[in-house]
């Protein structure tokens, strides 16, 4: 009998103390991204959504480059070891940010540099932190697991932009910073918490020459695997720009401050919440299900684009971000239970470096669109990777279900080839 209850991770008691910690961790590191793109685009610019896009391309440019390295380490070393060391030179980053935009020596060539070192350390954090649910959790209810994972960054991502916004005008981008280092003590301190004991083992792969390009061979053996892998490099390249998006319209479009910046990103995280809510009921999902979300996120991204006012545009930003964390939750899980567990850790890495890293090509395309053409322009950008992954899926799914039906065929065949020979041989 299959189990659907909505928060069923909650039992185990390694997955609640990750949980309460990372909740805590992510509503900082929202905080701090809110608070620096404002303090690239109206402090130390003029404006220039080029230069958010420069920003946002270094800190994701990372997860491409060093693909190799962070899909080893996630599959050979020791996760929970890994993520504390990644989890603590966060922390020590956003610190030197903070210090050095509290003391006023702050320069836009210093956050870039802040921005590629977030970077270089997330390429290896992200794979980790994404498997080590699995240890936690175990592979019967490792989708709720991914789910309420996406519900607790979602919900941080409601939380961290509002609060941002409201500090930023009180104290400045500076203590915000601080804060968001402050907050690395609550995952580190859960990391510590959890019972050894209960973490489930894992099969660890060995040590050879060809381990580093095992992953793309086994991606390249699985057409579903190419497929959702293309969706997301669309999706992740054109689509999730969002620090782009909506400080530009927020600033030129609707002539706001960094609150009405804070809650319009908040909006966004209100559908995502509601999209890793649903999601966390279900227990396996399928092609389907990547299809409409990425069709309904190209539609989505449509009417935001289009919104005459920020009520319209914060309520299109909501059904954004519902249709944007289906897609991701539910590709997220496909992935993870479509893949041998020895190679999961390569292929997860693959999959944030496809997501993450296309950002860096889609960043400064997108910042530059919304420099000469209108933040407008730059939002249909993101409205036609959606309908374009959409299709994608749809000729997956043509071909899956092409295959299946030949599959049935070449079994009837089989069945009735040796009624027919018996009938041969009858006298």
């Amino acid at each position: 009998m299959s189990d659907t209850r909505l928060f069923r991770s909650l039992r185990f008691y390694n997955y609640r103390v990750w949980a309460i910690g990372a909740l805590v961790s992510n509503i900082g590191t929202w905080m701090q991204r809110i608070a620096q793109d404002w303090l690239v685009l109206t402090v130390l610019t003029d404006h220039d959504a080029s230069a958010v896009g420069i920003t946002i391309a270094l800190q994701f440019g990372p997860q491409l480059l060093l693909l190799p390295l962070t899909g080893y380490a996630a599959d050979h070393f020791d996760r929970r070891r890994l993520i504390l060391l990644t989890q603590a030179l966060l922390g020590l980053l956003a610190v030197g940010l903070g210090l050095v935009t509290l003391t006023g020596v702050v320069t836009l060539w210093q956050v870039y540099v802040f921005a590629l070192g977030l970077g270089c350390v997330t390429a290896f954090d992200a794979p980790a932190r994404q498997t080590f649910v699995n240890d936690l959790v175990g592979e019967k209810h490792l989708s709720n697991a991914v789910a309420l994972n996406s519900t607790s960054f979602n919900a941080a991502r409601m939380i961290g932009p509002a609060v941002a916004g409201l500090l930023i005008a009180a104290v400045g981008s500076g203590w915000v910073f601080m804060i968001n280092a402050a907050s690395f003590a609550a995952v580190l301190g859960s990391l510590c918490l959890l019972r050894l004991d209960e973490l489930l083992p894992v099969t660890r792969p060995r040590h050879n020459a060809g381990g580093l390009t095992e992953g793309f061979r086994y991606v390249w053996r699985r057409p579903e695997l190419k497929a959702i892998l293309l969706m997301l490099f669309m999706i992740g390249t054109f689509g999730f720009n969002f620090a782009v998006y909506i400080s530009t319209m927020s600033v030129r479009v609707f002539h706001g401050e960094a609150g009405q910046y804070g809650l319009l990103t908040s909006s966004l995280a209100v559908g995502s919440v509601t999209g890793a809510l649903l999601a966390a009921k279900r227990e396996r999902p399928d092609m389907r299900l990547l299809c409409f979300s990425t069709l309904g996120f190209g539609v989505c991204c449509g009417l935001a684009a289009l919104a005459p006012n920020t009520y319209l545009f914060a309520t299109a930003l909501m059904l954004t971000g519902l249709a944007a964390l289906t897609f991701m939750t539910a590709s997220n899980a496909l992935i993870q239970l479509s893949t041998e567990p020895m190679m999961r850790g390569r292929v997860m890495a693959l999959r944030m470096a496809i997501t993450m890293g296309g950002t860096p090509l889609g960043a400064p395309i997108v910042g530059w669109l919304a420099d000469h053409a209108g933040p407008r322009w730059a939002m249909s950008v993101s409205a036609s990777a959606g309908v374009i992954a959409a299709l994608i899926g749809a000729i997956m799914l043509i071909q899956q279900r092409r295959q299946r039906r030949q599959r049935r065929q070449r079994r009837q065949r089989l069945y009735l080839q040796p009624q027919e020979t018996y009938r041969q041989h009858e006298p």
